[in-house]
């Protein structure tokens, strides 16, 4: 899973978001390292969409425009789990490898 796309289920785990609300929430999940163009988005709900990950929770007018929410599903919350497990995995190998680097006092970074 490609990190925008585990932010974008990130932003979405808590609640239903719009796609200013979820680019916002990318920005701040990433300490400002990860910032979202809205075709980049839009194109990434779709397919989040398509495999079932998301779902559209509900459209409302604002300003007379059509504001559309999307919402993490079960599948998508599953998927989201296994990922953060693995990279939590994966941070816990690597800290205990750089913890056995030789040289290092007390294996400080």
């Amino acid at each position: 899973m490609q990190e925008p796309t585990f932010l974008i289920l990130t932003a979405l785990a808590a609640q239903p978001l719009h796609g200013y609300g979820i680019i916002q929430s990318v920005e701040a999940l990433s300490d400002s390292e990860v910032k979202l163009r809205p075709g980049t988005l839009y194109g990434a709900l779709d397919r989040l969409a398509d495999q079932g990950l998301i779902a559209v929770d509900r459209e409302e007018a604002v300003d007379g425009r059509l504001r559309r929410y999307y919402r993490l599903s079960d599948s998508g919350a599953a998927a989201l789990g296994a990922q953060a497990e693995r990279l939590h995995r994966h941070a816990t190998a690597a800290e205990t490898q750089l913890r056995s680097r030789p040289g290092l006092a007390g294996g400080a970074a």
